[in-house]
């Protein structure tokens, strides 16, 4: 479904991702770990065309999409969860799910679209009752459950969530992976997870991958991830 291969990443003149090659195949859940700055937010911005690769591919349903702009990106069905949730603080609930749908707006499926909060609201039922509520006054648990939903009124076909439970208390960090494993059984949503929880993201996933300074350097399935002496002791804290 999402091919990279061998793709280079720069910030100004230095080298982040370095002939990085990583594949997702359909209907999995796929979670990348590694270390503060190893490039795993790079690597989901070179995705979706935040920050091109200069060399390398990426491929998305037979689609070369290495040098697309986002909202193209977007509108063939990837559609990012960024670190730190960036929500419209100023704007209510409603509003932000609103513009996660801007890329398949239009006055003729209007009433789809606006079926859609329906969707996103019996998935994340805290934010029924605060839909005219400004954004920038949730909890953080609610602001990610509103970015999730914001992304997902996009009706992409693979999510990519960058660190979804930073900051979060652990009984909403629970619920966050519950919603998750969700959107892959019942919503068939593709999912390419970032995350530093190691242990609870391998958990409902089918593989993984480890970053380590631009390399990957470790893949396989959850069990071998989970097994493995040395990712115990670097990320499991075993």
């Amino acid at each position: 479904m999402l091919r990279i291969q061998n793709i280079r990443s720069f910030y100004g003149n230095l080298l982040v991702l370095k002939n990085l090659s990583l594949h997702i195949n359909e209907g999995e859940i796929v979670t990348l770990i590694g270390a503060n700055g190893s490039g795993k937010s790079t690597l989901l911005k070179s995705i979706m065309g935040l920050l091109p690769p200069r060399q390398g591919l990426i491929v998305f349903q037979d689609k070369d999409i290495t040098h697309l702009r986002t909202e193209k990106i977007v509108r063939l069905g990837i559609a990012l969860v960024p670190e730190g949730r960036h929500i419209f603080a100023p704007l209510s609930v409603q509003d932000n799910l609103l513009l996660g749908s801007y890329s398949r707006y239009s006055f003729r499926n209007k009433s789809e679209v606006m079926a859609d909060f329906d969707r996103i609201f019996d998935l994340f039922p805290h934010l029924v009752k605060k839909r005219k509520q400004l954004a920038g006054t949730l909890s953080g648990g609610e602001q990610q459950m509103l970015a999730i939903g914001r992304a997902l009124m996009s009706r992409p076909r693979i999510l990519l969530l960058d660190e979804p439970s930073m900051g979060l208390a652990p009984i909403i960090v629970e619920d966050i992976f519950a919603k998750i494993t969700k959107l892959r059984s019942e919503e068939k949503t593709t999912i390419l997870l970032v995350e530093q929880n190691a242990e609870m993201a391998l958990d409902i996933s089918d593989r993984g991958y480890v970053l380590e300074t631009g390399k990957i350097v470790f893949q396989g399935p959850r069990e071998d991830l989970l097994e493995n002496a040395e990712i115990k002791r670097a990320y499991l804290g075993k």
